[in-house]
């Protein structure tokens, strides 16, 4: 069960995300979306799918069964929660197809960015802009907006 920075900055992730991909059919993302694919099924707290990608069933509407990787997955850590579960997790999409993998740790105020085969980054300084995947780049992140949203 989420706790509220975790529930807050899910929902906000979210709802920035479609409000700037999903409108123009760019991407759109899911919270808590079920992915089978490598032989096991994860739920990040948000997947984002490129709109092309977005399993549909034979009405054209949005599929039950995703069984694809997300293009960009994030994690948000709670308290509670072990942190080398979610890298894993990331490491899984990213060895499967996923562009980038987020790790948002609410209580250090840090965003991790993972790409393929490269060196985890940090993102701790308020002004510093965040990295999105190629198909967001309409998407303006920095830390301090990401932690901004705690304080609404």
């Amino acid at each position: 069960m989420s706790q509220g920075k975790h529930s807050t900055v899910r929902t906000e992730f979210s709802t920035t995300v479609n409000t700037v991909l999903k409108a123009q059919k760019i991407a759109r993302a899911f919270s808590e979306l079920r992915c089978t694919f490598g032989d096991r099924s994860i739920v990040p707290d948000v997947s984002v799918f490129a709109w092309q990608r977005i399993p549909r069933d034979q009405n054209g509407e949005i599929a039950n069964t995703f069984a694809i990787a997300p293009d960009w997955t994030i994690e948000i850590l709670s308290p509670d929660q072990s942190q080398t579960k979610v890298t894993k997790n990331i490491l899984h999409c990213l060895n499967h197809g996923t562009q980038m993998g987020w790790l948002i740790d609410p209580d250090e105020q840090t965003v991790f960015v993972y790409l393929p085969k490269q060196q985890p980054e940090a993102f701790d300084l308020f002004d510093q802009p965040l990295p999105v995947p190629a198909f967001a780049t309409g998407l303006s992140l920095s830390v301090g907006s990401v932690f901004g949203w705690l304080l609404e």
